[in-house]
């Protein structure tokens, strides 16, 4: 049996981040990750000032592809603005790697399957044990459907279905491009451009809203991308998007039980307004080690529920 005081499920932004905050604090940690790294993992890899600033390192000093963006284009219905701010992509694979092996916590590729709770602590499939639980694994996060079950915030009405696909386009332009609620869709639509050539293309719709008018996402994806091939944006690429959901964040956000904390997507803490997941998890990530380590309640009331003020968004609109 491998014994630690803190078993981490998730090797991902949130699960890194948590991981690398014990370590720091003296804690003994273990990952235990399904999947081995570095893994493709498609994403819009949007990444704001704050989560460099929760990192404690600089932008520059990310050792992979970064692009830079100083303001956002985005069409809002038919209204089309540049809204001015300072933003980042990155790709997945080499981040979530990266964040991983600079947690310095020890990692083991393992799929869990059953927990079980005992008098001081938790075992994980007879191999693991551990005085405390992070779920750290996503929306299908084992230590959610375990322990939340059906008393969590994963209910349909916060779900967004998302189509995307990440591919190397090297004639995309530098513009991070945003469309919201192009031909009723419940949602958004993108398309980022990263670094060395690859570009990310996506379209997220509140799952409720789409099955309530009897839509499907594929239809809004195919127009899209019809959108982009017109527009010239682009051209002649033949398209394998795939298919995931996650949850956005919700006032009976279930994040803790006794012992165990859920992060990041576990904990469906991704922004009303842009959806977006990365900042969120890491912050949550690292509220969750605190608390931990300090043996204080955790708590993510910190974390912005939006990645924009609603303010200067209108403020750029009126432009």
């Amino acid at each position: 049996m491998i014994r630690a005081d803190v078993i981490v499920v998730g090797g991902g932004p949130a699960g890194a981040a948590c991981a690398g905050r014990l370590k720091q604090g003296g804690a003994q940690v273990l990952v235990l990750e399904k999947q081995k790294f570095p893994r493709f993992k498609p994403c819009a890899g949007w990444v704001t000032p704050c989560v460099w600033r929760n990192l404690g390192i600089p932008s520059l000093e990310y050792p992979f592809g970064l692009t830079e963006f100083d303001g956002l284009d985005i069409t809002f219905w038919n209204l089309h603005f540049k809204f001015h701010t300072r933003q980042y992509a990155i790709r997945r694979i080499e981040f979530d790697d990266w964040l991983l092996k600079r947690s310095g916590a020890p990692i083991h590729q393992h799929q869990v399957n059953q927990i079980t709770e005992i008098r001081d602590g938790f075992t994980v499939d007879g191999e693991f044990s551990a005085k405390y639980l992070v779920g750290a694994g996503g929306t299908s996060c084992p230590v959610r459907r375990i322990f939340f079950g059906r008393d969590d915030v994963h209910d349909r009405g916060n779900m967004i279905a998302a189509l995307e696909e990440e591919f190397e386009y090297p004639a995309m332009d530098r513009e991070c491009r945003l469309w919201f609620f192009q031909d009723h869709l419940p949602g958004y639509s993108w398309l980022v451009p990263k670094s060395n050539g690859w570009v990310n293309v996506g379209i997220g719709a509140m799952a409720d809203s789409l099955n309530r008018k009897g839509e499907r996402l594929q239809d809004h994806w195919h127009r899209f991308v019809a959108k982009l091939e017109q527009d010239g944006l682009v051209i002649g690429h033949s398209y394998k998007p795939l298919g995931y959901a996650y949850h956005l964040r919700s006032n009976r956000s279930a994040i803790q039980r006794g012992n165990i904390l859920l992060v990041g997507d576990s904990a469906g803490l991704a922004t009303r307004d842009m959806g977006e997941g990365i900042g969120p998890a890491i912050e949550s990530g690292i509220l969750a080690a605190d608390a931990i380590l300090h043996g204080t309640r955790y708590a993510i009331r910190s974390i912005p529920r939006s990645s924009f003020p609603l303010g200067a968004l209108v403020k750029a609109m009126r432009k």
